[in-house]
């Protein structure tokens, strides 16, 4: 379980970094985009993907310009989200995005759909119910009155990701990681082309703190990718136990930072919606033994 631990650690690092990064003035769209040039470098360093023309003409082209898109403009979101509802609530509702999947593939895919998958389903979307801040706002608060909208978005966004990712994973003309890799170029130069246009429009400047700053979310990026990876190989018997550990992981290690080092205020509803979102995790995992 040391990988699962790890990975956990660097998917939490991000949330920390996102948080962070109003703080100390970094302009989060420069970071973003800087990021992905690291993640490039170390999925070549680590994986070492097979580049030939053949991925281009196997490969699933239109779903990974669509998570090329995708990726840059919900990791902006998410950064807003975690800016206005705080790191708990964010992870609550990137973790419970695989909700969407489960529910894409019965609806999609015509896969069965078991009563205990519809318990998870109906306890997780419960969960997010409970952690949106529904209550009015006061000035001396920090979750602001649109904090509701990004963390719906966050949700639905990263479910649609995940839903093109198991697409990806099924077309197996082309090796996994050869497709992280091109989906990885894609998102930079998606997200450079909007970063240059913001320079040639508004005036933004590239500036070293910002793009270090992005390195270093670069590197927990990917280090949440490669001990994700590396767990699912060393407990290759066990998938079900990685996949609930790292999202439980996730969502109380997240908790526990945002409560404890950032003072995030939670209501009573919300702390529901902490141990909800464990039980649907708990119940989604169970459903797929």
């Amino acid at each position: 379980m040391l990988y699962v631990f790890l990975s956990v650690c660097c998917s939490v690092i991000v949330s920390v970094l996102l948080k962070l990064a109003r703080r100390y003035s970094i302009d989060i769209s420069q970071a973003i985009t800087w990021n992905y040039p690291v993640a490039i470098l170390l999925t070549w360093f680590f994986f070492r993907p097979k580049l030939d023309f053949t991925a281009l003409q196997t490969g699933p082209v239109s779903i990974y310009i669509a998570v090329g898109v995708l990726l840059p403009v919900i990791f902006m979101i998410m950064a807003s989200s975690v800016r206005v509802a705080g790191i708990v609530r964010t992870d609550i509702a990137q973790r419970l995005s695989l909700l969407i999947p489960l529910v894409a593939a019965f609806w999609l895919f015509k896969e069965p759909l078991t009563p205990m998958k519809i318990v998870g389903i109906v306890i997780g979307f419960a969960a997010i119910v409970c952690s949106i801040p529904w209550q009015k706002q006061t000035a001396n608060r920090k979750v602001l009155s649109n904090a509701w909208f990004y963390l719906l978005v966050v949700f639905f966004g990263f479910g649609a990701i995940d839903i093109l990712f198991k697409q990806v994973a099924a077309h197996k003309e082309v090796v996994y990681t050869t497709s992280l890799f091109l989906i990885f170029i894609l998102a930079f130069v998606i997200a450079l082309i909007g970063l240059v246009y913001r320079i040639a429009t508004k005036g933004a400047r590239i500036s070293w703190p910002h793009v270090m700053f992005g390195w270093i979310i670069g590197v927990a990026n990917f280090g949440n990718i490669l001990f994700y990876i590396k767990a699912h190989q060393q407990l290759s018997t066990s998938p079900s136990s990685v996949f609930s550990a790292m999202n439980i992981g996730v969502i109380t290690a997240g908790a526990v930072v945002g409560l404890v080092v950032f003072k995030e205020r939670l209501s009573l509803l919300n702390k529901v919606g902490i141990a909800l979102a464990i039980a649907a995790i708990i119940v989604i995992t169970l459903s797929q033994k």
